[in-house]
């Protein structure tokens, strides 16, 4: 089955995403020194500054990661993969039509919204994205299967969106 190219910058940023975790744990696991060190202060001094230029540099960094047009593209491409992944779930079974109804209008409306945001900081590319393959479930245990698949990662990826644009929010 092709990946949709839609899929791969999510991939880049969840990987991005799970090295930072993994520096963070690292270091939380790290032992402090005690308080009878006998480090040089010249030596100490010059770890102080190489941190605070490393931290200056991941600052940089982050903002260029979260910028707001590479923020709200993604955003946008995202939202419009999941809208054909929960097209193709149509028809998952007669009690959970309305629910998945009323979640494509939900994504829609922020894809939506997020498409004029765009376009008010005149950032929209000339044309939207159009829906690339998306997969066919042939049976009924294929559309459940696929839904609790799609509604792991919608859910994943809306926590992700939420404290991308809180950071934005306070940027």
């Amino acid at each position: 089955m092709a990946i949709p190219a839609a899929q791969s910058p999510m991939k880049l940023m969840a990987l991005q995403l799970l090295l930072w975790h993994s520096a963070l744990w690292t270091v939380q696991e790290a032992t402090p020194l005690g308080p009878a060190s006998s480090l040089p202060q010249s030596f100490l001094l010059k770890c102080l500054e190489q941190v605070r230029k490393i931290q200056g540099d991941g600052a940089a960094l982050q903002e260029k990661l979260v910028s707001e047009t590479g923020c709200l593209s993604q955003l946008h491409s995202s939202l419009f993969l999941y809208q054909g992944l929960l097209q193709a779930l149509e028809g998952i079974s007669p009690e959970l039509g309305p629910t998945l109804d009323t979640l494509q209008l939900d994504i829609a409306d922020f894809a939506t919204t997020i498409w004029q945001q765009m376009e008010d900081l005149g950032m929209a590319p000339a044309l939207q994205p159009t829906q690339g393959a998306m997969p066919a479930f042939t049976s009924a245990f294929q559309r459940r299967a696929g839904g609790v698949l799609v509604a792991s990662h919608l859910q994943r990826f809306l926590e992700l969106a939420y404290r991308v644009l809180r950071h934005l929010a306070q940027s």
